[in-house]
């Protein structure tokens, strides 16, 4: 599926729920990063996910700050990068889907990620900033 039949079906219901997993997420992120600039990116992709839980699932999995946290880490590493397909970019920086809680923790201490309040308001990190 290409980016914008990905986008498309996302945005619409119709991806397949059994298939959204953190590789689509990430690659959710990367998608409106190419399209939009890091603000409108963030903005696109928590309200995509949010929608999408409350279609697929019962509302209550959708998480601001870990959304947020995985555009800017995205838009980070994509800032270096000259891949032109997700599937290059995944191969360039495999951690994103590989080890991205090891990438999330350098940023958050586990206690902020597990407040009530990061799953309804974005958190800044409290142990590295995103640059």
């Amino acid at each position: 599926m290409n980016n914008a039949d990905f986008a498309a079906a996302f945005e619409s219901g119709a991806f397949p729920p059994q298939e959204f997993n953190h590789e689509a997420h990430i690659k959710l992120a990367w998608i409106y990063l190419g399209l939009f600039d890091e603000k409108t990116a963030i903005s696109k992709t928590c309200e995509a996910i949010k929608n999408y839980d409350q279609l697929h699932g019962d509302g209550t999995k959708y998480h601001v700050t870990l959304t947020v946290a995985s555009v800017k880490m995205v838009h980070h590493f994509r800032q270096k990068s000259n891949a032109t397909t997700f599937e290059k970019f995944v191969a360039e920086y495999p951690k994103l889907v590989t080890s991205f809680k090891e990438l999330l923790f350098q940023h958050y201490d586990k206690s902020v990620l597990t407040d009530p309040k990061a799953k309804t308001a974005y958190l800044q990190p409290d142990l590295l900033p995103f640059t």
